[in-house]
């Protein structure tokens, strides 16, 4: 028997329980892993509410992104052997209601399985591929980011956030980094970022203006949208790029056509699996990644960690809003 976490209804971070259930045998195709770390994301937050693309079959589990020790291999496997040293990668393949990774034992597709850099800890192995496949294929792959650029960062201080904030400046870049309260600027600054703009303190747009000398931000990364996207076309740079991966404002986008139109921008959904469907794109970004992590320019920042038996307690903290870096679930 292994304990896994699971809900038999959907609603707040009280219907996830920890249960034990019968140790189960990988299938064709796929590996059985011994979880070490769990990493927690918004989708997951979503799936347990029963607003995520995915929905919940009840009981339901949960989970996308995890470190952990192969254990079992299903008919076929090939790409990781039994023992090694793998991090999950979030992908359509993985079924977070069926093969969710909460939990000490988890059994997913064996392509989502790929092995992470042995200088890493599995608490930041579980923090890699989430945050890094997501800034690296809006600033690098689509944005082309350089060193004459500035790139605007919403909700920085998210893993996500906090991912892109490391890239840009990797890529020389000058960074300015939004949060909704002052509180985090220094700890936005510490990570790398040139300038902080708290944005229920001071305006966004009118802040990136004089930041920039009237020039504006040419590339925005957000995962806000609602209101906020027309602010963010008053920060863009001419002919600029609005990448929105995300929507976590609960109420309706519009689209915000004048301000667009006004300086020629481009507003664009944008997904990492975009980076996981694509054996060429994902080969690209795990090189350009793991060159990263190996050489220092790349670094997970752990916000906290918690225990699993204190699963409730994590997502609560996940929607405080409090956190700087990656909640992380140990096992």
């Amino acid at each position: 028997m292994v304990r896994i976490v699971r809900f038999h209804e959907t609603g707040g971070p009280e219907v996830l329980r920890l249960e034990q259930v019968a140790e189960r045998d990988p299938g064709p195709s796929e590996v059985r892993i011994r979880v070490e770390a769990i990493g927690l994301n918004r989708a997951e937050v979503m799936l347990r509410e029963g607003v995520y693309h995915e929905r919940p079959v009840l009981p339901s589990r949960i989970g996308y992104e995890a470190a952990g020790v192969v254990d079992a291999l299903g008919k076929g496997v090939t790409s990781v052997k039994q023992g090694e040293r793998v991090a999950t990668v979030p992908s359509f393949a993985l079924s977070q209601t069926q093969q969710g990774v909460y939990g000490e034992s988890a059994v997913v597709p064996a392509e989502v399985a790929v092995p992470y850099p042995a200088s890493l800890s599995p608490i930041q192995g579980a923090a890699i591929w989430m945050q890094y496949l997501t800034a690296y294929g809006a600033l690098v792959h689509y944005g082309g980011l350089g060193p004459d650029d500035v790139a605007l960062i919403t909700a920085a201080s998210s893993s996500v956030g906090i991912a892109a904030i490391q890239i840009a400046k990797q890529r020389g870049a000058t960074v300015i980094a939004t949060t909704r309260h002052s509180a985090k600027r220094a700890a936005l600054l510490d990570i790398g970022a040139d300038h902080v703009v708290a944005t229920e303190e001071e305006g966004l747009a009118a802040r990136v203006m004089e930041i920039t000398d009237g020039g504006g931000a040419r590339i925005v990364l957000d995962p806000i949208a609602g209101p906020m996207l027309t602010v963010l076309c008053g920060a863009a740079a001419p002919h600029g790029t609005i990448f929105e991966y995300g929507a976590l404002h609960p109420g309706e986008t519009a689209y915000p056509l004048m301000p667009m139109l006004a300086k020629s921008l481009t507003i664009t959904g944008y997904q990492m699996l975009d980076f996981v469907l694509d054996p060429a794109r994902f080969g690209a970004a795990r090189e350009y990644i793991f060159a990263g992590l190996n050489s220092g320019a790349l670094t997970p920042v752990i916000d906290r960690t918690f225990a699993l038996e204190q699963i409730v307690d994590a997502h609560r903290h996940m929607e405080s809003n409090t956190q700087c870096g990656k909640i992380v679930v140990t096992v």
